[in-house]
């Protein structure tokens, strides 16, 4: 069986609670009336299935370690040593056993009848989030997804492409780059903003965004919350003090930008119609986790699998020796 991140772990059972799916043991079922043909993912590195591979970006996950428990053993792109969410929910929906990055140049035709991951490593709600690191933003995501009706159409015809369009299922997953990165790494918006007025910002693009997708088609929508970013490893350590304990000055804005998006997911709901967007509290189920890790079958909440676990990414001069051979007591796999 192939070992999983922690956010792989919470978004399994978030699915289950937030995205017309039941839950039973920790698998997904759809009830008898539900259809879901496809999904489409869009966000950041959490998500991400190898899209970074063919950009000129430092942010890429196409080297070893990564990808280690993975089929093959070989890295994929994923940021990850096996799957990553969007993998594991079209596996439990049945739909098929990996979502394929769009911008594979072997990407089968067929593919693209099931759904595909649009996300990008480093990517982010804020638009120069994504510029900063030249990744796919947003709004490039947004025109994949254009590029994809265009090419579903030719391959499937007008009455199953528009059922796909649909019936399909958007997940977006991002905001941890806005306040790590941008906000905090590079100070390219502490300087103009506090907190309240920075997630104030956040929230209005994901509400500009969520907007334009269901412009282009999209009914059923899931918006992952920023999860605890202050108790990843990295942060403990830059800002937890000696006992590196969770850093509050990154989980306060993750908070703020939660309870603002939510509040935008009511507004919409109630404002366009046909639309079901739902929202998926990762911030508590990993604050739940954490607290509980041996009830996960973790032993580590605070320490990555690679070099001394506390900070440093994984970098094309490692490799799979300098990683903990067995990556499944490990809540991280790497410490950001």
């Amino acid at each position: 069986m192939q070992a999983m991140s922690t956010f792989s772990r919470i978004l399994l059972h978030l699915a289950a609670l937030n995205l017309l799916i039941s839950c039973a043991h920790s698998l997904l079922k759809l009830p008898e009336n539900v259809t879901i043909p496809a999904v489409f993912m869009f966000g950041d590195s959490i998500v991400d299935t190898g899209n970074n591979n063919g950009l000129n970006t430092i942010v890429k996950a196409n080297f070893r370690p990564y990808g280690r428990d993975f089929k093959g053993g070989q890295p994929t792109g994923r940021f990850s040593n096996g799957k990553v969410p969007s993998d594991i929910l079209v596996s439990e929906l049945g739909i098929k056993e990996y979502l394929p990055p769009y911008l594979d140049p072997a990407l089968p035709a067929r593919e693209l009848l099931t759904g595909v991951c649009f996300a990008s490593g480093g990517a982010g709600f804020d638009p120069l989030t994504s510029e900063v690191v030249s990744v796919k933003s947003l709004a490039d995501q947004l025109g994949m997804l254009e590029e994809y009706k265009a090419r579903i159409l030719k391959i499937a015809g007008q009455d199953r492409a528009d059922f796909i369009v649909a019936n399909s299922l958007y997940i977006i997953a991002a905001g941890t780059n806005d306040i790590l990165n941008t906000y905090y790494h590079f100070s390219f918006r502490s300087w103009q903003y506090n907190f309240a007025a920075y997630t104030d910002l956040m929230a209005s693009h994901a509400s500009d965004w969520l907007k334009k997708l269901y412009g282009l088609g999209a009914r059923r929508i899931a918006v992952f919350s920023i999860p605890s970013i202050g108790c990843t490893p990295s942060q403990r350590t830059l800002y937890g003090g000696i006992e590196r304990v969770c850093a509050n000055n990154c989980n306060k804005p993750a908070q703020m930008f939660n309870s603002k998006i939510q509040r935008i997911i009511e507004l919409l709901n109630g404002k366009l119609p046909g639309v079901r967007i739902s929202y998926m509290d990762g911030y508590n189920s990993l604050q739940h986790i954490i607290q509980n890790k041996e009830s996960y079958g973790f032993k580590y909440a605070d320490v990555g699998c690679c070099g001394t676990g506390l900070y440093e990414l994984p970098s094309y001069r490692d490799n799979i020796q300098n990683c903990q051979q067995d990556a499944s007591p490990r809540t991280y796999h790497q410490p950001v």
